[in-house]
């Protein structure tokens, strides 16, 4: 028997509705189309009313397939929250759904596709066999999707022959395809700007720097803000080539971008899906390295490793609590599971003791103590690479991933050249279930500190 109902879900940008296209041109049968916020009405009954006149067009012509986008709109729990009117209204247009898709009557015939990116709000009753029978995640794309992505937005944009779209594929793992066609937009508004008759290799790094971070900042600081803020980005980018498996170091910036003061680029040579326990300390390892270079020049810290401070008890936090990489903790998932994955599979709440989450705490504070002492060890070590690192910056101001190994005097990791392209945190391959798991690591944030 053929599944009545396929939920397609996945975060934004990933082609879900562009799926439900191409279903619609290869499936030969009578396609409705509908947004689910189209439905609901202030007029309690017309998105009910709406509905029984889809589903009734849609058995004359049956077979048949309904697609209903972001359902999200219409599907979430039903009772939450005390509102009437449109809450009432987009409860009944619900269980006019559930109804129509296996109610008293039979919809033989007529197959309903959905696409949300929200699938933990929805209402457990979509979701059960005999209604949602199929859910289909739709990922961000790998590598090879990425360039198959690349090519087809680029068939009109004229490419100067320094431009790899295999490099920049393999340099921009997590991004989505909405990810990607922005920034061959944003790189060809930059090529006509500068009056290019071709998009040149400068053009995207110029693009994906300024869609990660924003246009660069026109702000002129002080001899010693600049001084502090070499060290503070020379700290994460000597960690970041010392630390044994870290992500390659792409470029070292301290030009002002978005709120950052300067940056530091990393990313992988390719798509990971698995990760060691080694690899994520060395991650927290490079995330204190900022605050740790400053302490070592300084004798203090400041507040601009705030983002490091998160991104590290981030990663910490889900070691210990749900990846069972704490012997005090032992091999127990204590933090709940994302909401998608709780919604979608059920038992995973992981409801834990008020003590279990003290001992929580207190393994975290203990790997990133242990992480930070480490970075600072390295540092004293290598306090004359840091040095060169940071004169260098003072210098130049950015250095591309072969200026910065060369002033740091470390040889260059062995791979297939690659233009400095660098990688978001959004745009870095999530660790999973990790928020944002930065590879770009911000000196400070002026807008943040009111600085």
């Amino acid at each position: 028997m053929i599944p009545k109902g396929v939920l397609l879900y996945g975060p934004p940008g990933t082609g879900k509705t562009m799926l439900a296209r191409a279903v619609a041109g290869e499936a030969d049968v009578p396609f409705f189309s509908i947004s689910a916020s189209e439905f609901v009405e202030m007029i309690v009954g017309v998105g009910a009313s709406r509905v029984r006149d889809l589903f009734e067009q849609a058995k004359k012509d049956a077979p048949a397939i309904i697609f209903i986008d972001e359902l999200d709109a219409i599907g979430r729990v039903r009772g939450a929250g005390g509102f009437s009117g449109g809450n009432d209204e987009r409860e009944q247009t619900l269980n006019q759904i559930l109804t129509e898709m296996d109610g008293f009557a039979g919809t033989e015939g007529v197959i309903v596709i959905a696409a949300t990116n929200r699938p933990e709000v929805l209402d457990p009753a979509l979701l059960r066999p005999g209604r949602f029978d199929r859910r289909v995640t739709v990922a961000p794309p790998d590598q090879a999707g990425r360039l198959k992505i690349l090519k087809v937005h680029t068939r009109s944009v004229p490419l100067a022959d320094d431009v790899n779209l295999a490099t920049i594929a393999s340099t921009t793992p997590g991004m989505v395809g909405a990810d990607l066609r922005n920034l061959i937009n944003e790189a060809a508004l930059g090529a006509a700007r500068r009056g290019h008759i071709e998009v040149t290799r400068e053009d995207f790094t110029d693009a994906l720097e300024k869609i990660v971070l924003g246009a660069a900042r026109r702000i002129v600081l002080s001899a010693e803000d600049r001084r502090r803020t070499a060290y503070h980005e020379s700290g994460h980018a000597l960690l970041g080539m010392l630390e044994p498996g870290a992500d390659p170091v792409r470029k070292v910036s301290i030009i002002p971008r978005g709120q950052a003061l300067g940056v530091t680029f990393q990313s992988p040579e390719a798509d990971r899906y698995g990760y060691g326990q080694s690899y994520l300390r060395g991650r927290i390892v490079g995330a204190l390295g900022g605050q740790a270079a400053e302490e070592l020049i300084y004798g203090e810290i400041t507040t601009g490793a705030e983002s490091d401070l998160e991104q590290a008890t981030r990663i910490a936090r889900q070691m210990v609590g749900r990846w069972g990489m704490s012997e005090k903790i032992g091999r127990v998932s204590v933090l709940p599971g994302p909401a998608d994955q709780r919604l979608l599979f059920p038992g995973m709440d992981g409801a834990s003791s008020e003590h279990t989450r003290e001992l929580v705490d207190q393994e975290v504070k203990r790997i990133t103590d242990e992480c930070y002492t480490r970075a600072l060890k390295t540092l004293r070590v290598h306090r004359e690479q840091l040095d060169s690192l940071a004169g260098a910056l003072l210098e130049h101001e950015t250095l591309d991933e072969p200026d910065a190994y060369q002033a740091a005097g470390i040889p260059q990791p062995q791979r297939a050249e690659q233009p400095p392209i660098p990688t978001a945190g959004a745009a870095v391959p999530s660790l999973p279930h990790i928020a944002e798991p930065d590879s770009v690591n911000s000196a400070r944030s002026d807008q943040r500190h009111g600085l």
